[in-house]
């Protein structure tokens, strides 16, 4: 991936690269398994905001440097790494979560996710995950509790049930256990899994109107909340919105001339003022 930075400042413990509308943000930690770091979360915060504000960028992929995702918490303070919180603390670890980013994120679990390692790829759109890799929601077995949302996502991903045996006994599974129940989408070799998260990444750039996959994914996460009469009366809104532009024209036309589309809408210009209630 030849690599373009955007201007996010100073990045520690992470890297930030854009190609061809895609951004791939990569945890990076490798020799202490990409232990997440405070550095690492206000990084990942900001490499967020610029992928939701940057027209140009349609994508967002998320990786760990070396052979694992995120090894969790850093537990180098030894027994003051769960310490009394100081004023301001935030379970939440990344502001703006993945979800509240207006372009697809997809989460490349390239190895061992644990802890919040895992908790943060909950917030993504796609997970594609390495089949040899150890995951799970551990902070129950060390004296805490699952955080980055994981009480709201992991229930939607998986179920109410699986997310209790996940959550209340903290173990660890497999690449093909996560896909049996619905974590992955995907699950391939370690090698195979950030190949994978980018071309997935770069047909989503090439192929998908940028405002259509903004109001969808929007939508859709919003979508278990909402009964199907909201859920229509928001589709009909968003069709009003889209119906008519120049994309909702170009897309018909490079399908039926059989090339690649033209698109000339932007998340930032075409977005609601006022999103559907």
């Amino acid at each position: 991936m030849s690599e373009t930075t955007r201007p996010l400042g100073e990045l520690e413990d992470l890297r930030f690269e854009v190609d061809r509308g895609v951004a791939l943000i990569t945890l990076d930690r490798p020799t202490a398994r990409n232990a997440f770091s405070g550095p690492m979360g206000r990084g990942l915060g900001r490499a967020y905001r610029c992928c939701d504000a940057d027209d140009s960028i349609r994508a967002v992929v998320v990786t760990g440097a070396g052979d694992a995702f995120c090894a969790g918490a850093d537990m180098s303070a030894g027994e003051q790494t769960f310490g009394a919180p100081g004023e301001g603390f935030s379970a939440s670890a990344v502001q703006p979560p993945a979800w509240e980013v207006r372009k697809p994120v997809i989460a490349a679990i390239n190895g061992h996710a644990v802890g919040i390692g895992l908790t943060l790829t909950l917030q993504c759109d796609v997970r594609i995950m390495a089949r040899e890799g150890r995951y799970g929601v551990l902070q129950v077995r060390r004296g805490v509790l699952p955080d980055a949302y994981a009480h709201w996502t992991l229930p939607r991903i998986v179920g109410l049930t699986r997310a209790a045996e996940l959550l209340l006994s903290g173990r660890k599974f497999d690449g093909d256990e996560a896909l049996a129940m619905g974590l992955a989408s995907r699950v391939l070799s370690a090698g195979e899994v950030l190949p994978a998260a980018l071309d997935f990444a770069r047909d989503i750039a090439v192929h998908t109107a940028p405002l259509s996959v903004a109001v969808t994914k929007r939508l859709l996460w919003e979508s278990p909340l909402l009964g199907p009469d909201d859920v229509e009366r928001k589709e009909t809104a968003l069709h009003h919105l889209l119906m008519g532009q120049p994309d909702a024209l170009e897309g018909v036309m490079a399908y039926l001339e059989r090339r690649e589309p033209r698109w000339s809408g932007s998340v930032s210009a075409g977005w609601p003022k006022k999103w559907p209630r």
